[in-house]
């Protein structure tokens, strides 16, 4: 038998109970349902969501905030909040009309040129030119430690450590850029 105190209960103040091994599976059934009567896109992933829409009309922009403005009830009604700080907007497109919006009737989302998006640097013009410029700085990060470590210079002692160390980070989002058909 082991000694101690039990905790005592205490109220739920948030939607999801923090430091439990149930967490995880009450957040995953919790929000599954955060994107019922939406009409816009949403991704989920984890703890992140992206809510995607076409505007060309100002239906399209209103249709946005509609979606917003149930986002943001929905997280009330389940005592969740979403981190306003991280909110952000980035238009996409050349003629995109760049729209304000608000979560819920609360401040304006701030909009930004881009965004990281797992990992992946996303622009207004979706050009991929600063994303492989960091990509190939993280590279070469990793091939002057490796220099700088490594005392031999045999292709036996290089290579593995090239193969393990440097090439992932340059076939990083390759399925992306270049997806095969």
């Amino acid at each position: 038998m082991v000694n101690g105190s039990v905790s005592k209960w205490k109220p739920v103040m948030s939607g999801v109970p923090q430091g439990s091994d149930l967490g995880p599976i009450v957040f995953n059934i919790l929000i599954n349902a955060i994107d019922s009567g939406l009409e816009c896109t949403l991704s989920k992933f984890a703890d992140n969501i992206k809510l995607c829409g076409v505007v060309d009309t100002l239906e399209g922009r209103d249709t946005i905030q509609r979606d917003l403005n149930r986002l943001e009830r929905w997280a009330r009604a389940n005592l969740m909040k979403f981190h306003k700080a991280k909110c952000k907007v980035l238009h996409v497109g050349r003629d995109n009309p760049k729209h304000d919006y608000r979560l819920g009737n609360g401040e304006w989302i701030e909009s930004s040129p881009e965004e990281k998006d797992l990992g992946v640097l996303i622009d207004e013009k979706l050009n991929k030119s600063r994303q492989w410029a960091l990509v190939a700085q993280k590279a070469n990060r990793v091939l002057g430690c490796i220099k700088r470590s490594v005392t031999s210079r045999s292709r036996e002692g290089i290579l593995p450590l090239y193969s393990a160390l440097v090439r992932p980070h340059l076939e990083d989002c390759i399925q992306l850029w270049g997806p095969q058909h």
